[in-house]
């Protein structure tokens, strides 16, 4: 039996915290192999990189999630009883749920929403003069457009607590101290919020329209853990599970500001995306979520003791899967630090390479449930950057690899901000229309991961 290759030191917790997203894979280089253990918080892990420690990872026979997040983390971002530490059929039940919000015609609802918003926050861009911080004014469209698409009330006044709320637990998750601590108090007062407001739905005092999050979860009875009737969810895990609906969708501002730092770097992608059509828009998207950084790795524990490669893997041990480094993978990737969304031309839709939102299954898997309407959001943004035009001021555009979540340090501000086109998609009564089906090209409905060439070639 081979020896995984370890590092010869107490606890790398500082160094992760110091290095950030490079942690994982500048192991892997050093000791030429895609995996290695390493210890964090006094804890012996297992940490592993590349396309086949991505399927390793993604068996459900030899990992289990419940156990693998901190709860520190659990106490920031994704509170306790969420879909993401549940195994088996408590998690299947719970996933059935969230995939059935992402039908064509919720999908489709839900980036009208976005391109309304769009439209109503462009307006005003154009009637000042004022500096845009475009990361925080996209989070607040995406925060408006999210919560009326899940039946959560929002009131004009609460509009940016709410939106602060949720990108701060965001912004909590790899990090210690304030940031770490304001993330804490943000899921405190967002729990508060919306278990007040699937109590309110269960007493009959607030209507949610059918087919919503809120009245989804509100309504929502697991199976009984001792085989009887099947039991209401607490109106705290229910809460728990709508915000898990609306935290990832106000993240997707992250996506978006990248977006904007990538068509300021290569100006020529703006013509090309606005005369080209949705698969152009499509493969920027994904090579925003390939090659900027969000999510660094991904835990699971050891369902049971197996080998692998001729490494033992003990029960209950914890493992990493190095989720940044995978994207940055020659191996993988030609030229992985090259911003060049034409790669994805060749792409053979493997589930276990492009994983910035996880990787295997959907509908059976831990893969993020939410992953397609990420990608619609970014495209139908992406359709209004390219049809707006506006100056970008000198300002710090760099962002940190040592810093999680990173983005660019002045939250990519402009100003002068106009439409190109009355009759392009961002401005006129046509935008309807020409955000109709932004959601990905994929079979609409089926998994989006597709084999780009074949659509290239239909």
């Amino acid at each position: 039996m081979a020896n995984i290759p370890q590092e010869k030191t107490l606890d790398n917790s500082i160094a992760l915290l110091q290095e950030g997203y490079t942690y994982l894979q500048s192991r892997c280089e050093k000791f030429k192999s895609d995996i290695f253990q390493t210890r964090l918080l006094g804890e012996k892990v297992i940490c592993l990189h590349g396309e086949e420690g991505a399927a390793l990872f993604y068996d459900p026979e030899k990992f289990r999630r419940e156990g693998a997040i901190p709860e520190f983390i659990k106490m920031s971002l994704f509170g306790k009883g969420s879909v993401q530490s549940m195994d088996g059929s408590a998690h299947r039940n719970r996933k059935e749920m969230f995939m059935s919000l992402m039908s064509p015609e919720n999908m489709e609802k839900l980036m009208e929403l976005v391109a309304d918003n769009w439209e109503n926050y462009l307006s005003r861009w154009e009637q000042t003069n004022k500096l845009v911080v475009l990361f925080e004014e996209v989070q607040e469209i995406l925060c408006r457009a999210a919560c009326a698409w899940a039946g959560v009330p929002l009131e004009e006044e609460e509009v940016r607590m709410r939106t602060d709320d949720f990108i701060g637990r965001i912004d909590s998750f790899g990090s210690v101290g304030p940031r770490y601590l304001r993330g804490v108090f943000a899921r405190e007062r967002t729990e508060k919020w919306l278990e007040n407001i699937i109590e309110q739905v269960r007493r009959g005092e607030l209507e949610a329209e059918e087919g919503t999050a809120v009245h989804m979860f509100a309504k929502f009875r697991e199976p009984s853990v001792s085989g009887g009737e099947p039991e209401e969810l607490d109106a705290k895990s229910a809460a728990v599970e709508v915000i898990n609906i609306i935290r990832p969708f106000v993240a997707i501002a992250y996506y978006v500001a990248f977006s904007a730092l990538a068509l300021h770097r290569h100006p020529e992608y703006r013509q090309k995306l606005r005369e080209g059509d949705d698969r152009d828009i499509e493969m920027f998207v994904q090579e925003i979520r390939r090659l900027y950084p969000f999510a660094p790795f991904l835990g699971a524990r050891v369902r049971e003791e197996f080998d692998w490669r001729g490494h033992h893997f003990e029960e209950g041990r914890l493992v990493l899967l190095d989720v940044y480094g995978t994207m940055h993978d020659a191996r993988l990737w030609e030229n992985p630090n090259e911003f060049r969304p034409e790669r994805f031309l060749a792409w053979d839709g493997s589930p276990f390479d492009l994983i910035p939102q996880g990787g295997g299954a959907h509908h059976t898997g831990h893969r993020c449930a939410g992953e397609w309407i990420t990608i619609g959001a970014a495209k139908v943004s992406l359709k209004f950057l390219v049809n707006m035009q506006y100056e970008v001021p000198k300002q710090n555009l760099n962002y940190s690899l040592k810093r999680i979540p990173s983005y660019p340090e002045s939250g990519f501000t402009i100003r002068y901000v106009k439409r190109l086109d009355s009759d392009k998609p961002g401005g006129g009564n046509e935008k309807r229309s020409a955000f109709r089906g932004s959601v990905p090209l994929a079979d609409r409905g089926a998994c989006p991961y597709h084999k780009m060439k074949d659509i290239a070639a239909g």
